[in-house]
């Protein structure tokens, strides 16, 4: 049974996790962490993961980027494993979890779908086949709640044909209202939607001449990025330090 401390275990994504976790039979939550603290079913939440003493395996941070930093110097003396799946991290706190992979196993993700993964490995092959004569528009859609845009998942799909089609001379364009020009060959576009209940919706579109390659990606619930990091969680116990992906687990 993998020992789980739950880093947001009050929000939307905490509450599915810890179902999933009891679900499973596989996995225990020992307890959460959260602004709120309370006793939620049958773990206790704390404050900071200072303030908790509870033996566990790995750590599965669903939480806000505030909480990054205090739980990275909270597991590093501990060693405890961490598996990363907050959004809206910055580049200087994605940088402090490379440099805590020096010290503890990390498993860091933009998005924990298997599919979405599977998604991020096809767009690297039509990139690698379609080439720099198909221009690559990336649009993504989510629920009204969602304060971050565009998506991690929107950046790991352009970062991935990125890795393919030429590193640094591609820039990401997100808004071309502010500009009156043809599109520049070197550009992905990254085009964001928020409304309604829409759980998570990816389109990588390869537009070349007479011809679109479009590749899909629809989240039904939130239920899948649950899974995805429980069997992160699983994957990542008794590693060696270093920093892990869902490239890994697939």
């Amino acid at each position: 049974m993998t020992r789980i401390i739950l880093s947001g275990a009050g929000g939307a994504m905490g509450r599915v996790v810890a179902k999933c976790a009891r679900e499973s039979g596989k996995f225990t939550i020992v307890a959460g962490i959260d602004v709120v603290t309370e006793q939620r079913g049958d773990f206790h939440v704390f404050g900071n993961l200072a303030d908790c003493t509870v033996p566990a395996d790995v750590i599965i941070d669903f939480s806000h980027p505030a909480a990054l930093e205090p739980l990275l110097s909270a597991a590093i003396p501990r060693k405890l494993p961490m598996v990363i799946a907050t959004t809206g991290l910055s580049t200087a706190q994605i940088a402090k979890i490379h440099k805590a992979a020096d010290s503890i196993p990390v498993f860091f993700s933009f998005n924990m779908s298997l599919g979405v993964s599977l998604m991020v490995e096809l767009a690297k092959i039509s990139a690698r086949v379609l080439g720099s004569d198909f221009d690559v528009e990336i649009v993504e859609k989510h629920h009204n709640k969602k304060i971050d845009a565009p998506s991690g998942t929107a950046l790991m799909l352009a970062d991935g044909v990125s890795s393919v089609l030429g590193g640094g001379e591609l820039q990401y364009t997100y808004n071309r209202n502010s500009s009156r020009k043809p599109r520049g060959k070197n550009e992905i576009g990254i085009h964001s939607i928020r409304g309604g209940t829409i759980v998570g919706e990816h389109d990588i579109l390869f537009a070349g001449k007479d011809e679109i390659v479009t590749i899909r990606h629809s989240a039904g619930s939130k239920k899948i990025f649950a899974t995805g990091a429980l069997s992160a969680a699983e994957y990542i116990v008794g590693k060696a330090p270093g920093l892990y992906s869902m490239s890994d687990l697939i």
